[in-house]
């Protein structure tokens, strides 16, 4: 089992930046891949960035060019830049981590809201 723990999450004006951090622990050994997912008022979750235990990363068409994944793993934590924010982008952003056994842990969440 893999523990998340997400921060950095807040209130932005439109065009800031925020960055949010996700803190794994427990069984590390076994995360193939992690991720960052949000979920909107209403609507249904939905993928913003992957990265692999390789470094190589896939993002959403809707955040490419304005967020970027990395991972630092001697500290066994996930980032999230996010710059030129939008409304839009407004939600709960939640951490993931997949195992090499395909199996999902989800940290608590962490809102980011972007007033205009």
């Amino acid at each position: 089992q893999v523990q998340l723990v997400e921060s950095g999450g807040g209130l932005v004006q439109a065009e800031g930046s925020l960055r949010l951090s996700c803190a794994a622990s427990g069984s590390i050994f076994s995360v193939n891949s992690m991720g960052w997912y949000r979920q909107a008022p209403g609507k249904q979750r939905e993928l913003v960035a992957t990265i692999t235990s390789g470094g190589r990363t896939n993002y959403a068409d809707s955040v490419k060019g304005r967020f970027t994944i990395s991972r630092d793993n001697a500290k066994n934590t996930m980032y999230l830049q996010m710059n030129s924010l939008k409304p839009e982008d407004t939600a709960v952003y939640y951490c993931n981590a997949r195992s090499i056994f395909q199996i999902d842990s989800w940290g608590q969440g962490t809102q980011v809201t972007v007033s205009s």
